[in-house]
């Protein structure tokens, strides 16, 4: 498995955006038109785990997330693994990838925001504030040191 962070001038922009779009979660959809309309700037990034050629997985980091009016920054998004190379700990894979990144980006906190049970806390993420979605849930906030 190899993984790339990439931008709109990487090759793969296109190919991953495609792939969003048409990837089985709904939220896929709403990555793929912020790539269209090339909303990364700086040090944000798409990235991706590809086995061979193919697309495994991906996920974002970001200056914000989908929780308007919050502080924290920057945050790991858009965490997906295609269906076929689930239970290969590619989920655990991305976050080791995007953090190790952000430590070059100078960082030392990482946020993400998710309404999953028990599942980043084994990546050493805690919940820290919990917050009305625009879609009219409650998501938690969790933060990790790094």
């Amino acid at each position: 498995m190899n993984f790339l962070s990439i931008t709109s001038s990487n090759d793969m922009w296109k190919k991953v955006s495609q792939f969003a779009q048409n990837c089985s979660w709904r939220a896929g959809k709403s990555l793929s038109q912020s790539m269209s309309d090339n909303i990364f700037s700086d040090w944000e990034r798409v990235i991706v785990a590809l086995h061979e050629n193919d697309i495994a997985g991906y996920c974002t980091v970001a200056k914000s997330d989908c929780i308007p009016n919050v502080s924290y920054t920057p945050y790991i998004g858009y965490m997906f693994v295609d269906e076929k190379y689930r239970g290969q700990h590619l989920s655990q894979k991305l976050i080791f990838y995007a953090i190790s990144y952000l430590q070059t980006q100078g960082f030392h906190q990482v946020y993400l925001v998710s309404d999953h049970e028990n599942f980043y806390e084994k990546y050493g993420f805690k919940v820290i504030d919990k917050k009305m979605a625009p879609w009219g849930e409650f998501e938690k906030i969790y933060m990790r040191e790094i």
